[in-house]
């Protein structure tokens, strides 16, 4: 019996050796090298759309995975249960490290390249890439929202787990600090010209160490919207793994600003991103939408973990906040 890989496989022009378990996908050895089979959600049009955007970037000398076309000329192609998937060329190589500071800052100006060159996308952008110019102010206002409802809900709990407690005595906090952040958002209005093609899910996953070079992957996701955004969280994600060290996150974001100087408004948008309480946030979404009655040890290691950091990210912060001109003054000269 043929397993599913192989069934979908059958539709491409191309001889199958073997094929393992990646991340979110197959990682199959065939007879055009190493590829990826991706479960696909997006629409047939937003895959063809995204075909011609990793071709163009290709051409201009950016590392990425190509779609492959099956043997019909087809971008996706699907199962018996109907469920679509695409086809991808695959880099051998290593991740980037997050405690090696020379990977991550490869990865930002990786990054750069990439909304830079990505902004000379020369064709018209299709509505299904867009993003809602307002959506962001809305999407921080519902976490805000989520926040709430878990708040209430652990103050309605008489015998209150761990996870709760410690949850309960930070609340005010944070929740301070994500009402600030959203009414500084609101009251901005942001040019068109902050606007380009993102990554989606920028972080030490999507790039790779290959004997090509430095290869840009896992632009499934990518979508038309504030670009600031990819760094920022890129740059979070990192300084969370390395206790908010300013030297480094400095460096980062210089690293990237090198490659793709800042708007003023850009710098303003990161240094919000980044005074968002996101992981607080995070660890309490997952808290209201699991099982509440089950305490997992480790939900409450990272809770303690985000509210140790705290004072480090604040330093961070203003630290930020006082280099931000330095990061617009050579505004539009590579665009």
């Amino acid at each position: 019996m043929y397993s599913r890989p192989e069934q979908l496989l059958e539709q491409y022009p191309l001889i199958v050796k073997s094929f393992s378990k990646g991340r979110e996908c197959y990682l199959c050895d065939t007879s055009l090298g190493t590829v990826a089979l991706h479960e696909y959600y997006g629409s047939k049009e937003r895959a063809a759309f995204l075909a011609k955007m990793l071709r163009y970037l290709r051409e201009k000398g950016l590392l990425v995975e190509c779609i492959i076309e099956s043997s019909e000329g087809e971008i996706l192609v699907t199962d018996e249960e109907e469920r679509k998937y695409l086809l991808t060329e695959s880099y051998h190589g290593a991740e980037c490290d997050v405690n090696k500071e020379e990977d991550m800052l490869a990865a930002t100006q990786l990054l750069a390249d990439f909304h830079r060159i990505s902004r000379q996308f020369p064709e018209e952008i299709p509505e299904i890439i867009r993003r809602n110019h307002n959506s962001l102010p809305d999407l921080y206002e519902k976490h805000n929202r989520e926040l709430r409802q878990v708040r209430n809900f652990v103050r309605s709990r008489k015998r209150k787990n761990a996870f709760e407690e410690l949850f309960i005595r930070q609340y005010e906090t944070f929740s301070r600090k994500a009402d600030t952040v959203t009414k500084a958002l609101q009251s901005m209005s942001l040019t068109e010209e902050i606007y380009g093609f993102c990554h989606g899910d920028y972080n030490q996953h999507s790039i790779i160490f290959a004997r090509q070079g430095i290869a840009l992957v896992g632009l499934e996701r990518f979508t038309y919207d504030l670009q600031i955004r990819d760094l920022a969280n890129f740059v979070r994600k990192m300084m969370e793994k390395n206790n908010w060290d300013i030297e480094l996150g400095m460096k980062l974001i210089t690293a990237y600003v090198k490659k793709r100087p800042l708007q003023e408004e850009e710098s303003r948008c990161l240094y919000f991103f980044l005074s968002y309480p996101e992981k607080f946030w995070k660890l309490a979404n997952h808290y209201g939408n699991g099982h509440k009655s089950w305490l997992y040890e480790r939900n409450v290691e990272k809770l303690e973990k985000v509210i140790l950091q705290e004072k480090e990210r604040e330093l961070f912060l203003e630290e930020l906040q006082k280099s931000l001109f330095s990061f617009h003054f050579q505004e539009n000269q590579l665009y």
